[in-house]
């Protein structure tokens, strides 16, 4: 395994990143809703510099199979609170094709949300098979396979303070 990003340069960049989101949402009824299993190290960090009043609601989602992205979104669970009349920030671990985000805010806009933005810890910026563009972004990557902060490699990995590449 080869270090990408340190648990210092993650952390830097999340409080970064929180304050670009409290200033584009000051004063609008924000929904974070974190996208399980992945990004739920990033999300909590996430939230915690988010300087507004926010709801935090979860989703288990997943395309992916065996390491590789099988063009198919599964739900594992749903929203507990409604997105209809509220602005809605998608947070996931990383960017991948776009399928789970594109799938997820298209669904989101039918179910009324105000506004659909997205947030991913790790772009891998594959322009050729993207479905989505991420709206707030932490790292652009390069297309390799990594893990750590939430990342996972069938289940393992994801306890890592710092990102690898595998």
């Amino acid at each position: 395994m080869k270090l990408l990003y340190s648990r210092d340069a993650i952390a830097s960049r999340v409080a970064e990143m929180g304050k670009t989101i409290t200033a584009a949402y000051q004063g609008k009824p924000l929904t974070v809703v974190v996208l399980l299993n992945g990004a739920m190290l990033f999300g909590a960090d996430l939230i915690r510099k988010i300087e507004l009043p926010i709801h935090v609601d979860t989703l288990a989602v997943s395309s992916y199979r065996k390491d590789f992205s099988s063009g198919e979104v599964v739900l594992r669970g749903s929203l507990k609170l409604p997105v209809g009349g509220r602005h809605i920030l998608l947070v996931d671990d990383i960017l991948d094709t776009g399928t789970t985000l594109a799938y997820l805010c298209e669904r989101f806009r039918n179910d009324g949300a105000l506004s659909i933005k997205t947030c991913v810890l790790l772009d891998k910026m594959r322009k050729e098979s993207m479905q989505i563009e991420a709206d707030f972004r932490g790292f652009e990557i390069p297309d390799r396979y990594v893990i750590g902060y939430g990342l996972d490699s069938e289940e393992e990995y994801r306890n890592l303070p710092d990102i690898y590449v595998k």
